[in-house]
């Protein structure tokens, strides 16, 4: 005997989102389903969903305790309806002002330890945002020795234009010396302003030195506007006297790098 099973696709187009602002795959999963089908009841849900009934139950569980979604009581089955996506800015809110009251004395502890001399790695596109936050954050001049634009991976572009107008407002000047395959793309060239110049072809390496302020940071990366993959790295060394070297010799090498 052949039984007939009914199959739902799923649609989540913003399960990422809610990952990202905390909840769970599961509970993502049917938050949106949720908002998509309205009032419904588990059984309903363990087949939209694709997720185990037992499991939709915790979810849920988890779910109500956020005051995501509400129970609606019945004689027969209860069902459940999402409560409006306005909720997550509530969210957000609460985390921002809990922030902001305790940033004082954070920002007190941070100060209170020397941070020269020291050397750690970053890692991945959230270890790439860090070191944008640096940049803004020190507020140096920025130098660049073997760029590659990396910004234009799509996993960071999003951010990128953000950090410029940053750059903007602080009068953090940026100078670069190119791999010579940047020429090819004149993208990555409108957000660098005109100090810019070229490594000679024949030229090219996976790595680069970025120094702002006391800081020297040396990622790998791909040529010629390379991806930032999830195995990126970058290694961070605080130290005046190196960032002061490797400074040098970027006023060396921008003197003789091919113009424009």
């Amino acid at each position: 005997m052949v039984t007939s099973i009914t199959r739902y696709t799923r649609n989540t187009m913003f399960e990422p989102i809610f990952q990202q602002l905390g909840l769970a795959k599961n509970e993502s999963t049917i938050y949106e389903i949720l908002l998509t089908h309205g009032e419904l009841a588990v059984s309903d849900i363990a087949q939209k969903s694709q997720v185990h009934r037992r499991n939709v139950y915790d979810s849920l569980k988890r779910l109500i305790e956020r005051g995501l979604v509400f129970e609606i009581l019945s004689s027969k089955e209860n069902a459940y309806q999402a409560v409006d996506p306005q909720k997550f800015q509530e969210f957000l809110q609460e985390k921002q002002d809990i922030l902001a009251r305790a940033m004082p004395h954070l920002q007190s502890l941070y100060h209170s330890t020397p941070h020269t001399n020291e050397i750690y790695v970053y890692r991945g596109i959230e270890g790439w945002k860090n070191y944008l936050r640096d940049i803004i954050r020190v507020g140096k001049d920025f130098h660049c020795i073997s760029g590659k634009g990396a910004w234009l991976d799509p996993r960071v572009a999003e951010v990128f234009p953000q950090f410029v107008k940053e750059c903007e407002k602080k009068d953090i000047k940026m100078f670069h010396v190119f791999d010579p395959e940047v020429r090819e793309n004149p993208e990555i060239l409108q957000y660098v302003g005109k100090n810019y110049r070229f490594f000679p072809k024949g030229f090219v390496t996976t790595a680069s030195a970025d120094v702002f302020g006391e800081y020297v940071c040396i990622p790998t990366l791909k040529a010629g506007g390379g991806a930032i993959t999830d195995e990126f790295s970058m290694t961070v060394i605080v130290n005046p006297e190196i960032a002061d070297a490797f400074r040098t010799w970027f006023k060396f090498l921008y003197e003789f790098a091919e113009k424009p």
